[in-house]
């Protein structure tokens, strides 16, 4: 499945959406008017083998909550991303067997050279 979860009022999203290649076939899915399912999260999961990677820490919840404070398990890492679309570090693409977590500029570089191979 190619896939893109995304959220389309965020700026940073869709400026990197915008730079991406080959993006024809692939699913967008704004995750604020649709949010993720158990079993979405848990495709994301299977992929990185860690909620942590999947949870955004930048998130303005995260420090409002006082969550930088405690120390979370992955459990608390998956109930937190499904309870609010905030958590949910941003883009998450989705290509098969390959995911891309995030919007750093080394992981967006990655993005763009896989699907520039595709």
């Amino acid at each position: 499945m190619k896939k893109i979860y995304y959220l389309k009022t965020c700026d940073t999203c869709k400026k990197i959406i915008k730079s991406l290649p080959n993006t024809d076939g692939f699913l967008f899915q704004d995750i604020k008017e649709e949010p993720i399912t158990v079993k979405q999260l848990e495709e994301m999961h299977t992929l990185t083998k860690s909620y942590e990677v999947l949870f955004s820490k930048k998130a303005k919840l995260y420090k409002e909550m006082g969550l930088k404070n405690e120390v979370l398990t992955e459990a608390d890492f998956k109930r937190y991303i499904l309870e609010h679309y905030t958590f949910l570090a941003r883009p998450v693409i989705m290509d098969n067997e390959t995911i891309f977590v995030g919007n750093s500029p080394k992981t967006v570089q990655k993005v763009i050279e896989f699907l520039s191979n595709e």
